[in-house]
């Protein structure tokens, strides 16, 4: 079978297939022919290393990318899905956003090196960065024409990528998209800022919404529908304060939905519990190809064959690096998150670590604003009460024997996958661009704002 890899940046779930009222019909016209995750989560709320798990199926410490890619962090190249399906027999193909080595818009870089043979990625110099939804349009009309002529014997893997919904956003608000009716996901204050924030948000997710669209339908039409596994899925929680670049299931949950030819299980939703890191050996099963030694999740194939399947008992979560420094670990159940900061030493908001956006700006300026707050080391969350992870029941003592068993969950993950921060912090090499903790720009051009930088 075919496999087809449709994947957007910081969407999160906020899509009509899990109840907002955001203007998606194709996606929602998919996931109803497809098997709906409920309860899918990204391995890492940050970009590079949130698909660097996902294509190879290993943790981020596990594989190199411990923070971005265009910052100097690198991936074992030799891990990527790409270069396994190669070596399977399947043709490979980019088109779009891949962020597993440079810039995301870097797509030459990825030729060859992550296992891909061919490029179908449209020109993107001549765009700026709120324009680059054209350049989405674009390589899903390039992708579209590729399928009506594909004519190998070989199946194929191709990545399509996007830069919707990353910031910049679209200057231009789409008509049919009122600021005042743009209440944003209520985790966010609502006011006349965060609308028209979020109204620029939706616009950019339409332009996302139509190129997943144009490809589903040229595959009906080519007659691959049938025979393809397709992948919908995006790599970490939406671009605002207390989501990306966080372990609450703001940052690390995400929209997914996949179709399998012949499933069960289509316009179904599945509840379990599922990671990216269970993707890859997912797909070998399903293609029936030997699962690599290396890889760290389950495989969930049973469920598009109607077998029972109940999930993960848990899933794992971990930042290092997005511009600065920030080693964090979590373990997620069904009903409880354990979040555990590991630098002692800065127990601030790595504020860096927060896209710039005008909700940003929001929260710098007003009264007990977000540099004053604090994070404690140690968060439990009982989500069946708490489903915002916003009271901390880690130290009240009904909870004492839940915090010990999700202590222990989390530090005998650590040990299997040899997490390096059980030998203490992780050092900052010469080659990675890092801010310094209390930066407030990620994208400062001060060399005194760097922890690495004139080293």
């Amino acid at each position: 079978m075919n496999i087809i890899y449709i994947h957007t940046h910081d969407t999160g779930r906020v899509i009509s297939p899990y109840g907002y009222k955001v203007n998606t019909p194709n996606y929602q016209e998919f996931f109803e022919d497809s098997l709906l995750f409920q309860q899918a989560y990204s391995v890492a709320p940050t970009c590079s290393p949130s698909r660097a798990a996902l294509l190879t199926g290993v943790y981020p410490h596990q594989n190199g990318m411990l923070g971005l890619a265009q910052r100097g962090f690198k991936l074992d190249y030799d891990l990527h899905l790409a270069k396994l399906l190669l070596n399977n027999g399947y043709h490979t193909a980019l088109c779009g956003v891949q962020h597993e080595i440079g810039y995301y818009t870097s797509h030459e870089m990825a030729i060859g090196t992550l296992g891909y043979e061919e490029d179908l990625t449209t020109d993107h110099k001549k765009y700026k960065e709120e324009e680059l939804i054209i350049w989405d349009k674009k390589n899903a009309e390039n992708l579209s024409e590729w399928l009506k002529n594909y004519a190998s014997d070989k199946p194929f893997f191709v990545s399509y990528g996007m830069h919707a919904t990353h910031r910049k956003f679209p200057n231009e608000i789409h008509p049919n998209e009122s600021t005042a009716y743009s209440q944003p996901p209520i985790n966010l204050p609502n006011n006349e800022i965060t609308r028209e924030d979020y109204a620029k948000y939706k616009t950019s997710l339409r332009t996302a919404d139509n190129n997943v669209g144009l490809i589903i339908s040229t595959l009906k039409e080519q007659g691959m529908y049938e025979n393809s596994i397709i992948i919908v899925t995006t790599d970490h929680g939406l671009a605002y304060p207390f989501a990306k670049c966080t372990l609450n299931d703001s940052g690390i949950g995400v929209l997914m939905a996949m179709r399998v030819p012949e499933s069960k299980n289509k316009g179904n939703s599945y509840d379990g519990l599922i990671s990216h890191i269970d993707v890859v050996p997912t797909l070998c099963d399903l293609i029936g190809i030997d699962k690599p030694d290396y890889l760290q999740g389950q495989s969930f194939s049973k469920i598009f064959k109607g077998e029972n399947y109940t999930g993960n008992d848990a899933i794992f979560g971990e930042i290092n690096f997005h511009t600065s420094y920030e080693p964090v670990r979590a373990v997620r159940t069904k009903r409880y998150k354990y979040i555990k900061f590991f630098d002692k030493d800065y127990l601030k908001i790595n504020q860096s670590n927060i896209d710039n956006s005008p909700i940003k700006d929001f929260y710098a300026q007003i009264e007990h604003s977000v540099s004053e707050l604090e994070k404690e080391e140690e968060y439990l969350f009982d989500l069946d009460y708490d489903v915002f992870e916003k009271n901390n029941v880690a130290y009240e003592p009904k909870y004492k024997r839940e915090l010990n068993e999700m202590r222990e969950r989390l530090t005998n993950f650590m040990i299997r996958t040899n997490d390096p921060l059980l030998d203490g912090p992780i050092s900052i090499k010469k080659e990675w661009k890092v801010n310094k903790k209390d930066t407030m720009n990620p994208g400062s051009k001060n060399i005194a704002d760097y922890e690495s930088l004139g080293k």
